[in-house]
């Protein structure tokens, strides 16, 4: 394909709005939106009847990942072709800090597993699990080298979590850098004790992490990140929110005029708490952090999206198979390891389980799954939008075509899919990556090294 073309004819969704309009192509960037007449030399891919948006803006992965004895089954690689074919051009993986490490090693050492292997544009979020003296000196490091987002942990004892001091000081200091701190609202003190509980009980299966993690575990810790971060005058941003309470909790401080955002994933809006109750260990499937919730919690989350007191939907990748890897908690579900694969499926299930049945306008889908994401985590304007100068990731969408989810045909490497036999209506039809096209109806045809590193700038 040269490097000049136009996909013609198809509705578009731009910053102003959804419109009828061709989108000129040059070297990789967008040159031009409107009505277009092309020269000679310029290719016309015709998208007629075909819906146009900015490829999807993924902020919220875990590629190659160490966590509860397994390590996540895709890796950059694999991981980066699901989510190209899934619609998404644009991912930020979490990197994980071990006991002992500097925050710049961390860096370079997660650097190197993506680089030259990932098939499309990345970068990474620091979780910081063990504060050490030079720490923020060292944030003020990977800050300069465009790392501007941080995490943190009010779960997982022993493993990844932090004191509210602990989280009250990296909270102000990311602040001070312009960076945004990224926080996993859950008592783990609370779920710990509930959690010995149920084994004591003898509720050692998949049902026991639902009923260790009740929806005031989630609700607690956001309220009091809320209250840290306005003691610290700073910006936070809640990962993977699941309930009402949350929700209302998030929407309140938005309301004060406090910089409090939030995301929630696909698992949360469109999967049921019931799957717990499926016989024998097939529930270990769900077992996620925090686990699904019921409908009035779904309810509450698409009318966060609808509202804007949640700004994002992630897909909170974290792949762990059946076989060897959840099975691991098959007498204790506290060694289950937490996670789902989803990164191929967000862009598709939250148009075709979104859109189509009113629950979101197509703005505001483009709006969650790519320009928000972007704008969040200092991408914007060069990724989530469709405007003059923006990187060419587009994404082609047949709104008359369907598909339906297998674990089969899916390109993610884990051996289920969570939305196993949904049907899916609307299909991803082309994606590209700054002008080349990278899937193609549910195949990858790009190149597995074409994926680069982004710096980024404080959001």
């Amino acid at each position: 394909m040269p490097q000049r073309f136009v996909l013609a004819g198809g509705t578009v969704v731009a910053e102003d709005g959804v419109q009828s309009a061709d989108v000129l192509i040059d070297s990789g960037r967008i040159e031009k939106v409107g009505r277009i007449h092309a020269a000679g030399d310029v290719r016309i891919v015709d998208v007629r009847g075909k819906i146009v948006i900015p490829g999807g803006v993924d902020v919220h992965t875990h590629m190659d990942t160490p966590f509860m004895g397994a390590t996540t089954s895709d890796d950059h690689a694999s991981g980066s072709r699901a989510a190209a074919v899934g619609g998404t051009t644009t991912y930020i993986d979490y990197a994980f800090q071990r006991p002992g490490e500097r925050l710049p090693d961390v860096l370079a050492q997660w650097a190197r597993r993506a680089e030259g292997r990932s098939a499309i544009d990345f970068s990474f979020h620091l979780a910081v699990t063990s504060p050490y003296p030079d720490l923020v000196a060292d944030m003020a490091l990977v800050v300069a080298d465009g790392i501007t987002s941080f995490k943190v942990f009010m779960a997982y004892k022993g493993l990844a979590m932090l004191d509210d001091a602990q989280l009250f000081s990296i909270l102000t200091e990311s602040s001070r850098l312009g960076a945004t701190l990224c926080v996993h609202a859950e008592n783990g003190h609370i779920i710990d004790v509930l959690a010995d509980r149920m084994v004591r009980a003898g509720r050692t299966g998949p049902l026991g992490h639902l009923l260790s993690r009740p929806p005031e575990t989630e609700v607690e810790a956001v309220n009091r990140g809320i209250v840290l971060a306005n003691l610290a005058d700073a910006p936070l941003y809640f990962v993977h929110l699941s309930t009402a309470g949350a929700t209302a909790a998030v929407a309140e401080a938005r309301a004060a005029g406090r910089p409090i955002s939030g995301e929630t994933c696909t698992h949360y809006l469109l999967l049921d708490e019931e799957l717990y109750h499926t016989p024998g260990f097939e529930a270990a499937k769900y077992v996620v952090s925090p686990p699904l919730r019921g409908r009035e919690h779904r309810e509450a989350l698409w009318r966060g999206l609808r509202e804007d007191a949640l700004g994002v939907v992630s897909s909170d990748h974290c792949p762990f198979c059946m076989s060897g890897q959840k099975t691991l908690g098959a007498d204790d579900f506290r060694r289950i390891p937490n996670g789902a694969p989803g990164i191929e499926h967000r862009v598709p299930m939250l148009y075709g389980h979104g859109v189509r049945p009113g629950r979101l306008s197509l703005e505001r889908f483009v709006e969650v799954v790519a320009t928000e994401p972007a704008r969040r985590f200092g991408l914007y304007p060069r990724k989530g939008v469709i405007r003059r100068g923006s990187d060419a990731d587009l994404v082609v969408l047949d709104p008359d075509a369907a598909s339906v989810v297998l674990a089969q045909t899916m390109t993610q490497n884990c051996d289920y899919t969570p939305f196993e036999r949904w049907h899916v209506p609307g299909r991803v039809d082309e994606v590209y990556l700054r002008g080349k096209l990278v899937a193609r109806r549910g195949r990858f045809v790009g190149r597995q090294d074409g994926g680069r590193f982004l710096a980024r700038r404080p959001a």
